[in-house]
C-alpha cells in the first residue's frame, strides 16, 4: 500500500497506525534516504505501541530500547554496519527472543538477516520539502 504525507505529523501518525497493529515479534524493514523521515515514522510507531518515551536516531548507538508500552520496541540502525554478521554479533537473535517490535533502519545492509514476513516500509521524499510517499508492504493499514 502507498501512503502520501505531507508534513512529519503526518509521517509520525501513519507510523501510530502501523504501531497499534503490531504483535510480539515484529520486524519493520526500513529503507530510504538519510533524512527521509524514517526516525519520524518510528516515533509514530512508538506512540501506536504506547511508548511515551522520546525515540532518537540510533546512528552512535546502533540499538536503543523502549520498554514501557504494549510492546517493548527496539529501534535499530543499520547504516553503520557491513554485513549482517555484525547483526549477530550485537544479539540479533536476543532482540527477537525478547518479544518486542524490531524496527531496523537501513534494513538493505543486513537484508539477508531478516526473516521472511517481515514488514517492509520504503519512504521517499515526494515533490515538496515536506511530502513522503511510504510504501507498506506485509501487512495492512
Amino acid at each position: 500500500m502507498e501512503f502520501v504525507t505531507n508534513s512529519e505529523h503526518e509521517t509520525e501518525e501513519l507510523g501510530a497506525r502501523l504501531g497499534s497493529k503490531l504483535g510480539a515479534g515484529a520486524v519493520i524493514a526500513f529503507t530510504g534516504d538519510l533524512g527521509a523521515g524514517k526516525t519520524a515514522f518510528t516515533r509514530g510507531l512508538a506512540r501506536g505501541l504506547g511508548i511515551t518515551d522520546r525515540v532518537t536516531s540510533p546512528t552512535f548507538t546502533i540499538v536503543n530500547e523502549y520498554e514501557r508500552g504494549r510492546l517493548p520496541l527496539f529501534h535499530f540502525d543499520m547504516y553503520r554496519l557491513t554485513s549482517s554478521d555484525e547483526l549477530f554479533d550485537i544479539g540479533w537473535e536476543d532482540y527477537l527472543a525478547r518479544g518486542g517490535v524490531c524496527a531496523v533502519e537501513w534494513s538493505e545492509n543486513v537484508s539477508d538477516a531478516l526473516e521472511e514476513g517481515s514488514i517492509s516500509v520504503e519512504i521517499r521524499r515526494g515533490v515538496s520539502d515536506s511530502q513522503r510517499i511510504i510504501t507498506i508492504e506485509g501487512v495492512s493499514l
